[in-house]
């Protein structure tokens, strides 16, 4: 099984972009902008809510509410 860092911060940026500072000091901007055209990240368009991300899981997830969350290796291997 392979595992990934933890996450360590978030940070809001222009452009619906996040970036995250995993555990080992590795920074990763990851573009939200292509989640937002499918459920349930569409109510992420709110810049409002988007603003809401936050840690979440012990470091294993970036959310923003109950329903709409984005694991560690989704950001870790998708973001740049």
């Amino acid at each position: 099984m392979i595992t990934y860092p933890k996450i360590k911060s978030v940070k809001i940026l222009d452009n619906n972009c996040l970036e995250v500072i995993f555990e080992e000091n590795t920074k990763k901007i990851y573009d939200c902008t292509p989640l937002l055209k499918e459920e349930p990240f569409t109510a992420l368009k709110d810049r409002a809510l988007f603003k809401n991300a936050h840690i979440e899981c012990g470091g294993y997830a970036i959310a923003w509410n109950d329903y709409i969350d984005l694991s560690e290796s989704e950001i870790w291997i998708n973001g740049r």
